[in-house]
């Protein structure tokens, strides 16, 4: 017997927001994966580029928040940016980073990203950027 699920669960399953939070610091991850858990966000976690460009590929439901670090080991630039903005059009992209000068922040913005966070940033920050964002559609 296949089981098929109904039209109002699977609406049910996708009034629950997916988030992606990318960062090479284990501590820094954890900490905004667990914020986006407690504003209700099922969130998958990855330490570098090529995780997240891996994430973003194999997800059967795409994104709907992406969190990312704007230096990674394997990518230090905005090119992952690039790449979550071809992916995820409809997605709310916040970059973080502690390199933010006035032209990387002019180029995030003018390639996508919705807000951009200053490292060292408070959680609280971070939870009134998407607290009103946790419904089905930003």
């Amino acid at each position: 017997m296949t089981d098929i699920a109904s039209p109002s669960s699977r609406l049910a399953e996708r009034l629950v927001r997916r988030a992606l939070v990318v960062d090479d610091e284990a501590l820094i991850r954890w900490s905004v994966a667990e914020t986006l858990t407690t504003l209700g966000m099922e969130v998958v976690q990855a330490g570098d580029a090529a995780g997240a460009r891996d994430a973003i590929t194999h997800a059967v439901v795409p994104f709907d928040v992406v969190v990312l670090d704007l230096r990674l080991p394997d990518m230090n630039d905005l090119t992952l940016l690039r790449h979550v903005r071809g992916s995820l059009s409809g997605a709310f992209v916040l970059l973080m980073t502690a390199f933010g000068t006035p032209e990387i922040m002019a180029e995030a913005t003018a390639l996508g990203a919705n807000a951009i966070l200053n490292k060292p940033f408070e959680l609280e920050q971070l939870t009134r950027l998407l607290s009103h964002r946790s419904g089905p559609n930003p």
